[in-house]
């Protein structure tokens, strides 16, 4: 039981502070058992203040710190590493989420979120109070990796993962590698031909030695873990066995299939969907001919098989616009007196992209907006398609349009494969069928199954640049997994009392992650933990009839003595400073300041400066900036100093100027 307790309360910039009285929480710790030190300080994770934590552990002999402050997912590494530099175990550190938790929570009452906070602070003492010095479970990693999908995401994830000298192994359903880019013709952006750039990265597959690929194949079985996954793959009717340390999946997408008689498709052959109209445009040279006559008259109607508010696809397919666009300018590259009419509901061509829009609108191409509510109805008369559509930007006017040839711009679909590769490889997937990520910003080609990450279009719609970026993005993650040939794992895992289990299997059935198999142990059976595949998640210990099997950190008496903990009551006045509109802040002693701070204040030489120009200065994002004023302001430490002289920007000015 640790006995030399550091406990430090967080202001977080007035985030915390505001609502929750920090100095009188920090007096009152001070009083608990065990703590030898208890402060509280602007921001816990400031260089300035991480140093003097390590101070305070070593001069102290601290063998156990808290830090009261964000959300764990923030900061716990950073704190860990506090507690590995002054020498202590770094599992022997709890953070205590005091912001999320309470004066967020509860902003609108600050002495409920005192009393609160003081609860969980206790309850954040009693649990390192019975934390045990865990260390990393080290596990040895195969240096070989298996890609799923063999299209352009994966050819170019298979040939970087070669390059950094790991053995990969290209596994493709179809009997062609290239998957949909390989049917397209001229691409936007670069010019190059699909089938030209897939015969590029195919002679670059075949040149590395440590990549083997494998057409026409498909996985039939997947078991262990991270860093030792042993696949069966069936090559051609032959069962191959493959053992890898990670995969990667880039299995891509599907195109939307028009339902029959869906805007008129499959009522005539005028009405085709965007992927057969681009092999038109590929199969003509000197003119465009469709049933053996010229086309003159293009209608594309946007949006087919996306954005249904009661369809299965609510979701934008973020290409579509951009991919209509670009055979519209096609087509008036390739051919001469064709007009184009664009049946839209909102056009989407970000970034770059937008430069098309232009080119579009300056070859005479005709914009007509409608809602989802009123779509265009395709009628057929004598064979040709009837357009009629009530125009939004014209005051709802009917316009009625007899085209030669209809272009349905489909959207982006999940693989009608997806469900396999999901059930093998236990990636859970969403209610758009596509492939779901831990985190979409933070954690975003990772899984919940650890080994295993996603990339390119197979967890979401993306184009051709955005879907090689993510696998790029799952090679830079393998990579660093796989290098050292071992792998450090989280120690927070499941454990089993040998002694106590009886094996009723009822843990195995609760976990999600197959981490628990049965195991002959001295002539009978008990529960065994993968610990590769444990999330620590805890859900297998409340089933226990024999209360045999707990999660480390979160032994039984420590999380009663949590319980008692947040149970405690004290006396706790209602501050007089805070919950009000106007909170005067002191000016904080420079050694507070976190670094972001001081880059801002280094930017000021005299004259006031706006956002843009301390972005400029800094390297910062203004939005970071923008943040940060916010707090230096609240706490007298810049000020605002009217506007600059085109009246778009705010400037400011250090206080003290």
């Amino acid at each position: 039981m640790k006995q030399r307790i550091g406990v430090y309360i967080c202001h977080c910039g007035g985030n915390i502070s505001d609502y929750v009285d920090v100095e009188q929480l920090s007096k009152l710790i001070a009083n608990e058992d065990n703590v030898v030190i208890s402060k509280d300080v602007m921001f816990a994770c400031s260089d300035s203040n991480q140093k003097e934590m390590i101070q305070d552990i070593q001069e102290k002999q601290l063998d156990a710190i808290v830090v009261a402050s964000c959300s764990p997912k923030l900061h716990t590494h950073t704190f860990r590493n506090v507690a590995l530099r002054a020498g202590i175990n770094p599992y022997n550190y709890v953070q205590v989420n005091v912001r999320e938790q309470c004066s967020w929570a509860h902003s609108d009452t600050p002495l409920d979120a005192t009393v609160k906070a003081y609860g969980l602070v206790r309850a954040g003492i009693n649990r390192v109070a019975y934390s045990e010095a865990l260390e990393n479970i080290e596990i040895e990693a195969q240096k070989a990796v298996a890609v799923v999908g063999a299209g352009v995401a994966g050819m170019r994830a298979a040939i970087e993962l070669a390059r950094l000298g790991n053995s990969v192994y290209l596994i493709e359903k179809e009997e062609q590698v290239g998957g949909r880019v390989a049917q397209n013709g001229k691409l936007f952006m670069t010019g190059e031909d699909g089938k030209s750039l897939t015969q590029r990265l195919l002679n670059e597959v075949k040149s590395l030695s440590h990549i083997n690929l494998f057409t026409k194949a498909t996985l039939e079985k997947v078991s262990g873990s991270i860093g030792n996954f042993l696949l069966d793959v069936n090559v051609d009717g032959n069962l191959l066995k493959l053992n890898v340390g990670a995969v990667l999946v880039t299995t891509g997408f599907d195109f939307y299939q028009p339902a029959e008689n869906e805007y008129g498709f499959g009522q005539t052959q005028r009405v085709i969907t965007l992927q057969e109209f681009n092999q038109l445009i590929e199969n003509n040279t000197n003119e465009l001919i469709i049933e053996g006559r010229p086309v003159k008259n293009i209608a594309y109607i946007y949006c087919v098989g996306n954005r249904q508010s009661k369809g299965p696809n609510k979701y934008c397919s973020r290409f579509c616009c951009t991919a209509a666009i670009h055979s519209s300018v096609r087509v008036h590259e390739k051919f001469n007196g064709i007009k184009a009419f664009h049946f839209y509901r909102d056009i989407r061509t970000y970034g770059k992209q937008e430069l098309l829009y232009r080119q579009s609108s300056l070859n005479g191409d005709v914009y007509l907006k409608f809602e989802e509510k009123e779509p265009p109805v395709i009628e057929v008369d004598n064979g040709y398609p009837v357009v009629k559509v009530k125009d939004y930007l014209t005051s709802k006017k009917e316009i009625i349009l007899k085209a030669d040839l209809v272009v349905l711009v489909t959207g982006m679909v999940a693989r009608s494969d997806s469900g396999q590769v999901s059930e093998k490889l236990k990636i859970p997937i969403g209610n758009d069928k596509f492939f779901n990520e831990i985190h979409p910003k933070l954690r975003p080609v990772e899984t919940v199954i650890n080994g295993v990450y996603i990339g390119g279009a197979c967890q979401g719609p993306k184009n051709i640049s955005e879907s090689v970026q993510s696998a790029l993005a799952g090679v830079a993650k393998i990579n660093a997994l796989l290098k050292k040939g071992k792998i450090a794992l989280e120690p927070i895992v499941a454990r089993v009392n040998a002694e106590a289990c009886l094996w009723c299997g009822k843990c195995a059935e609760v976990c999600e992650y197959d981490a628990i198999k049965p195991l002959e142990m001295n002539g009978k059976m008990v529960a065994e933990v993968n610990v590769a595949t444990c999330k620590g998640c805890g859900i297998c210990a409340p089933v226990c009839p024999s209360d045999a099997i707990e999660i480390a950190e979160y032994s039984n008496q420590g999380i009663e003595s949590m319980i008692a903990g947040f149970a405690a009551e004290a006396e706790i006045k209602q501050s007089e400073t805070q919950h009000k509109d106007e909170i005067e802040h002191p000016q904080v002693g420079m050694k507070e300041y976190p670094e972001e701070w001081k880059k801002i204040l280094s930017c000021f030489t005299g004259e006031p400066l706006t956002i843009p120009q301390i972005s400029d200065k800094s390297g910062l994002a203004k939005e970071l900036i923008t943040y940060h004023l916010m707090t230096m302001n609240r706490y007298s430490i810049v000020e605002p100093a009217g506007l600059n002289d085109e009246e778009s920007y705010y400037m400011y000015k250090p206080k003290n100027h």
